[in-house]
């Protein structure tokens, strides 16, 4: 009896700590049976190309997780970053210039507009340290609140419109810059795939050998503990935030280096597909806590289910329907494992 209990615990543990990874496994199985294409190089790159802003505003996600918090503005604040910036590069033409009739590219124009965008983004990251750290609001509610906060900031700005290149401004002047050939680069395979991944590497050093990262789990683990250990739980909390932004302002900018234009509430779609891989990725190999790597497999699962259900037509409304029972799964292997 004890033997069978035994295996029994084995088996349990070995599907909570591996669970994550034999799914996307078997899902690549049955897609790849099913419908020969699904392996393709070409198909494989467009699962690749399609997880890498979710795996970045994800990984801004996961810094939130790592201290005990969550944070629902990661959309807003990826669409806020896709019209601020968008807006630099074609109402104020920080992207170049035309010369001779010919548009010259200006690079350093462009990494500029990219720094003050990542920078008026941080301005979410202050309000939910305010609303979090100082006025001690729940982080959903806090987050929920910037949520609405910032979508209206962004759409008010934009006059309640997209922007694109050759457009009619609100104060009724015609746009005359462009999205400059540089920024659309990094919006294509393969440099958006090699950015996605150095972001996940450097937050996967960043969180497990320095001690910030380290402070970090301990104020997610227990935040007394932590602040009798002198962490000042208070400040990591707010780096927490200020990380999130940052990252999630950069899948914002490169959703409008994909598609060179900035649309009404744009970074809204990638909330719940962020939120579901940060979860997700605590379970993969047993870590058992949010962590890089883990939000990467579970940008992938999410990729390859959605890229699969879509080649096979299933409709697409359905879609969110087997992402929400994916979720639910993983979520029972961590809490399973915790008890």
């Amino acid at each position: 009896m004890a033997s069978k209990t035994l295996r029994s615990s084995t088996v349990l543990d070995f599907i909570t700590k591996w669970g994550i990874l034999l799914t996307i496994a078997l899902l690549i199985i049955v897609f790849a049976v099913t419908m020969p294409t699904f392996l393709t190089i070409s198909n494989l790159t467009t699962i690749l190309r399609a997880v890498c802003i979710v795996t970045i505003v994800a990984i801004g996600m996961t810094f939130a997780l790592t201290v005990n918090g969550i944070d629902l503005s990661v959309g807003s604040c990826a669409t806020m970053a896709n019209t601020v910036c968008m807006t630099f590069l074609i109402w104020f033409s920080f992207g170049g210039k035309y010369v001779n009739e010919q548009w010259v590219d200006n690079i350093g124009g462009t990494l500029l507009a990219i720094v003050l965008t990542i920078v008026i983004c941080l301005t979410i990251a202050v309000v939910n340290g305010l609303l979090i750290v100082k006025l001690k609001i729940p982080d959903m509610l806090a987050t929920l609140a910037s949520m609405f906060m910032f979508e209206g900031v962004a759409m008010t700005y934009a006059g309640g419109g997209s922007i694109n290149e050759r457009m009619v401004r609100p104060d009724g002047s015609s746009a005359i810059g462009r999205v400059p050939g540089f920024l659309r680069v990094m919006g294509r395979e393969p440099w958006i795939i090699i950015i996605m991944l150095i972001l996940v590497f450097i937050a996967f050093v960043f969180l497990t050998y320095t001690k910030h990262g380290r402070y970090m789990y301990a104020v997610g683990a227990n935040p007394e503990a932590a602040r009798l250990s002198g962490i000042n739980v208070q400040r990591y909390r707010t780096v927490a935030y200020v990380l999130s932004a940052i990252l999630a302002a950069i899948g914002g900018i490169l959703v409008g280096a994909r598609v060179g234009n900035a649309q009404i509430n744009s970074g809204s779609p990638y909330l719940m597909g962020a939120v579901a891989a940060a979860h997700i990725g605590i379970s993969v190999a047993g870590i058992g806590r949010p962590n890089a790597f883990g939000t990467l497999a579970g940008a992938i699962l999410i990729g390859v289910l959605e890229n699969g259900l879509i080649m096979a037509s299933v409709p697409y409304y359905t879609v969110n329907i087997f992402k929400g029972i994916v979720l639910a799964i993983a979520l029972a292997l961590n809490y399973i494992r915790k008890k």
